[in-house]
């Protein structure tokens, strides 16, 4: 059953990038340690969630700042991903990267095609921080996995900033710690 997925790192004290996110450094001032899981510090059970995290995607979000700061650097003017990537934002990047759709008209219409894309499998919400909170504050997502990286950055994007007063309800489904991340996997009560 397809699903729509928060899934994304953060430090400790809810920053998902460090300050001063530029083309030099998509991620901030020490962003990019928050994915040490990820490249330098995993182990056998961080590749084993990241891969697990792939193969039941069938479509990625990101965001437009996401896609900007990213794909010249980071991502070496290619998608990343190996499913289709849909970029919402408000105007078309001056860089169009192969293996992205652009939405401009909301959230909304990319889920819409995501999930026609994707069909049984997941959506893929990876961020940035506004996109998370958009999809949270309009109550559009199942399952919320965090990767909680062991450092306090204090400062940067915060991921739960502006989210709406209404609670949100959630279910731990599992825990999982290892010496990079302690991964935990939410589902969204309604």
């Amino acid at each position: 059953m397809q699903k729509v997925v928060l899934n994304i790192t953060m430090s400790l004290d809810g920053f998902i990038a460090g300050p001063g996110i530029s083309k030099e450094h998509p991620m901030g001032k020490d962003g990019p340690i928050l994915h040490d899981w990820i490249f330098d510090g995993k182990t056998e059970i961080d590749s084993s969630l990241l891969k697990e995290v792939v193969e039941s995607s069938g479509a990625v979000i990101v965001g437009s700042r996401t896609y900007v700061t990213a794909i010249e650097d980071a991502w070496g003017g290619n998608s990343p991903f190996e499913v289709p990537a849909f970029v919402i934002c408000h105007h078309l990047p001056e860089v169009i990267a192969p293996g992205f759709t652009f939405i401009t008209n909301g959230i909304g219409a990319a889920l819409d095609q995501a999930r026609e894309i994707a069909g049984d499998k997941n959506i893929w919400v990876m961020g940035g921080a506004d996109i998370i909170q958009q999809f949270l504050n309009a109550k559009l997502v199942d399952s919320l996995d965090l990767h909680i990286a062991p450092v306090l950055l204090t400062n940067g994007t915060r991921l739960f900033d502006h989210i709406k007063p209404d609670k949100i309800g959630l279910e731990k489904i599992s825990v999982i710690d290892t010496p990079a991340a302690t991964h935990i996997r939410y589902d969204i009560i309604r």
